[in-house]
């Protein structure tokens, strides 16, 4: 194995005592997960499920070979350091080759959902400049529809065999490419990847990384797995690889440490099918969202002696005492709960191997990270006092280097030295975190983050729409869902129908997983006096009906 980022000691304590980074001058990601593990030809880096249940098992040497082979076509091609690629893609071989891919020749990876409509392609594709995109077929359809919208788009690269029109073939590509390629020789600071988040407000912002930002990942990743990695460990998560929590919390960390990553792509989360993977894979450490969590609580009946796992890593929402207690008894291990943004990631949580975690609480700040709670002026508050959860820049390498085209986003995201979290939370005495609620109008729904804006652009373009806003709902199973509050135009009326029709519109156009599942129409909205829709005052108002009006 690898030598781990944190020290071994045997305490908390201890560990964030004792750490110090140690971040070199040139760093590259590609080098870091796949390059040096690849010089071993029996090294496993990932096994793959396919939906007819064969399975793959790709070594790490033949993981590196081909994505050789994509970084001399993608540069044969005229990609260069700094490029972004978009990648919409999920959990299956190619997507790792490409990260790897192109973090050799030192482009950057711009991950997107499987699950986005064209709308949200769309947006994310034109504001990177992306040159390239990667994607599989099903996907076909909506690059069609918005390719002559992306002038700065000039390659479509299909990695399924049935290409067609101006796609490019993957296999084809890399037949073209040699086995051979020098990895780039990248400045730890240099970019890797953008994660587009949803704001409150305007356009989804996109978090531009440094390859340096996987070194801090590895003290949340190493203790959150229990003192990981060990011999025999083998990671697997449902979250889709275009999330941080996917593509960052599981297989780069995985891969930084040699672990193999097991892949499978739910189109629907199944906890029947979960548990069988689980158990006849072996899988020894997860990242579990809590929704996933909430459906395998569902299954009547859980065999933990089938289990291999040792280790369980869970984010998005607080799990409550309740949840914590069932997975310890249901699945054999107890459950370490984190916290992080795709800006400032894997910073906070726990490592019950070492101390017990307080149920309702986050964790704490992982060695090598500084958190607080901070008042509006950006100075800390006492223990037990409300505030907003900030991290500490520094010279913590986890931290993002900007949002892309957005200086004015990326200024409102720090005061003084602390990076704003909008959440808010409370700190005890030992350093555990209490989260309270949202300081913005954020979603967060089966632990997406989302922005109402989007949606409301989106609602606003039907004919019958003259006001949209979107609000969280609380949901037990998610965590929130999206509901929607309209205001119609004249000679509209609010029927089912066109409760379907704006679900359907928002669907379609941006995500499954953004959709308003809740509808209401309003005669009035509450209103600044500028004329800005005030969600706080349509969310307070949604939760004191405990019916759940729509």
């Amino acid at each position: 194995m690898i030598p781990t980022v944190a020290p071994r000691l045997d305490s908390w304590e201890a560990i964030r005592a004792a750490f110090r980074w140690q971040v070199p001058e040139h760093f590259n990601l590609a080098w870091a997960c796949c390059d040096r593990h690849a010089e071993n030809p029996n090294a496993l880096a990932l096994i793959h499920v396919a939906d007819d249940g064969s399975v793959e098992r790709w070594a790490f040497r033949e993981i590196q070979r081909q994505a050789n082979r994509l970084a001399n076509a993608l540069v044969a091609l005229g990609i260069q350091p700094g490029d972004r690629v978009g990648l919409v893609l999920p959990q299956r071989p190619e997507t790792g080759i490409a990260h790897m891919g192109l973090y050799k020749i030192g482009a950057v990876a711009l991950p997107l959902a499987n699950l986005f409509g064209p709308e949200a392609l769309k947006y994310r594709l034109s504001d990177s400049g992306a040159r390239a995109v990667v994607y599989d077929v099903e996907n076909r359809e909506k690059l069609d529809e918005i390719a002559p919208e992306l002038p700065d788009l000039e390659f479509r690269i299909q990695v399924d065999n049935d290409v067609s029109g101006a796609e490019l073939g993957w296999a084809d590509l890399l037949a073209k490419g040699s086995d051979a390629f020098e990895t780039r020789k990248t400045l730890a600071e240099d970019p890797c990847w953008i994660i587009y988040t949803s704001g409150t407000t305007g356009n989804p912002k996109g978090a531009l990384h440094a390859h340096r930002a996987l070194i801090g990942h590895m003290p949340g990743w190493e203790l959150s797995h229990d003192l990981g990695p060990k011999p025999g460990d083998l990671a697997w998560t449902p979250a889709d690889w275009a999330w941080i929590g996917g593509l960052a919390n599981i297989v780069f960390c995985a891969w930084f440490h040699g672990v193999p990553v097991l892949s499978h792509r739910f189109r629907r989360f199944d906890p029947e099918r979960a548990l069988d993977l689980l158990a006849k894979h072996q899988v020894r450490n997860t990242f579990m969202p809590p929704t996933a969590l909430k459906f395998l609580r569902q299954v009547s009946s859980i065999d933990s002696s089938k289990l291999a796992l040792r280790s369980i890593m869970c984010a998005g929402e607080p799990l409550g005492a309740e949840m914590l207690h069932w997975g310890e008894a249901a699945l054999g291990v107890k459950i370490n709960e984190m916290f992080g943004q795709t800006e400032v990631n894997y910073i906070i949580g726990n490592c019950q191997t070492l101390t017990p975690a307080k149920p309702g609480s986050m964790g704490r700040a992982y060695p090598g990270h500084e958190v607080a709670v901070i008042n509006s002026e950006g100075q800390p508050l006492p223990s037990g006092t409300m505030g907003e959860i900030a991290f500490k820049q520094g010279g913590d390498p986890v931290f993002f280097l900007k949002y892309w085209n957005n200086e004015q986003g990326t200024r409102n995201k720090f005061i003084g030295e602390w990076a704003r979290s909008g959440d808010e939370g409370v700190m005890d005495e030992e350093g555990f975190l209490w989260f309270s609620g949202r300081a913005d109008d954020v979603i967060t729904s089966s632990g997406y983050r989302i922005g109402p804006s989007e949606i409301e652009e989106q609602l606003l373009k039907h004919p019958a729409v003259a006001l949209a806003a979107t609000v969280g709902h609380p949901d037990k199973q998610r965590g929130e869902i999206v509901k929607a509050f309209i205001k119609l135009n004249p000679g509209h009326e609010g029927t089912d129908t066109l409760k379907h029709e704006l679900q359907d519109l928002v669907r379609t156009r941006l995500s499954a997983h953004e959709y308003p599942r809740l509808v209401e129409f309003l005669d009035e909205f509450p209103l600044t006096t500028t004329g800005k829709v005030l969600r706080r005052v349509l969310r307070d108002r949604d939760r004191s009906q405990p019916d759940g009006h729509q």
